[in-house]
């Protein structure tokens, strides 16, 4: 029977999220508990890559994370972002999130509806003679690049962060209690399944979201309870209703 689940993710911001609701509908606990974190890289570190941030004229943001680490690295370099600079984000919550750090002007920012950078590109191409600086995480493939290059945009790569273990304290190991964890990225999977590899071997229960995350918890050698971001369950929400009502009609 399934009471406590772990998700590898940050607690929700709000009370309004699903996750409460499934909890009071099924009677369930949700514990949120990230398996990895996002480290930016130092002045020093990002220096080595020989990417001059002010000779781009434009900045291509995929996350909040980028943001972040972009204006980091520019504070750390003493480097004054010029008041033309134009963005281009991939949502509008990610293009809003810019206020952080710089007043916010339609005329320099710019976003897309789907999260894509497909999405992006129409606008992208309007301001085509524009050199545009993408900052990445250390773990990326190159879509985006060649999506790019198929256009014939200019601009650059770089990495500005990095996703690395959030290491479980040997109390956090000894008091777990949970009957269902989910995964929410291939490297979460990875992270557990090497530094515990006898939990593969008990009753827990796993799920994923997304079919990528789905693979890499059958590589590991388990066939994951629920998937969620697929065809039939668009959601983690409609893939964890579907599970819970399927496992109290078990009782």
């Amino acid at each position: 029977m399934i009471k406590k689940i772990m998700v590898s993710q940050p607690k929700p911001a709000n009370d309004k999220s699903p996750y409460y609701d499934i909890e009071k509908k099924y009677g369930v606990e949700f514990v949120f508990r990230p398996f990895i974190k996002v480290e930016g890289l130092s002045g020093k570190e990002f220096r080595q890559q020989k990417v001059g941030l002010l000779s781009h004229t434009a900045v291509v943001f995929t996350s909040r994370h980028a943001i972040n680490n972009y204006f980091k690295i520019a504070k750390e370099l003493r480097l004054n972002i010029p008041e033309d600079m134009k963005y281009f984000c991939v949502t509008e919550t990610i293009s809003l999130y810019i206020q952080k750090y710089v007043q916010y002007r339609k005329r320099k920012v710019f976003f897309g509806n789907t999260g894509k950078i497909d999405d992006l590109l129409p606008a992208m191409l309007k301001h085509k003679n524009e050199k545009f600086l993408v900052p990445l995480s250390s773990v990326h493939n190159d879509d985006i690049k060649n999506k790019l290059d198929a256009k014939g945009l200019n601009h650059t790569e770089c990495v500005m962060y990095r996703t690395v273990r959030n290491e479980f304290t040997q109390k956090e190991i000894d008091t777990f209690d949970c009957e269902m964890l989910i995964f929410s990225t291939p490297t979460g999977v990875d992270y557990l399944t090497d530094a515990f590899p006898s939990i593969l071997q008990g009753k827990l229960k796993f799920g994923a979201f997304g079919p990528a995350t789905g693979k890499a918890i059958e590589k590991a050698g388990i066939k994951p309870s629920l998937v969620g971001g697929t065809k039939q369950y668009p959601s983690m929400f409609s893939a964890l209703e579907d599970f819970l009502q399927k496992e109290q009609k078990k009782k």
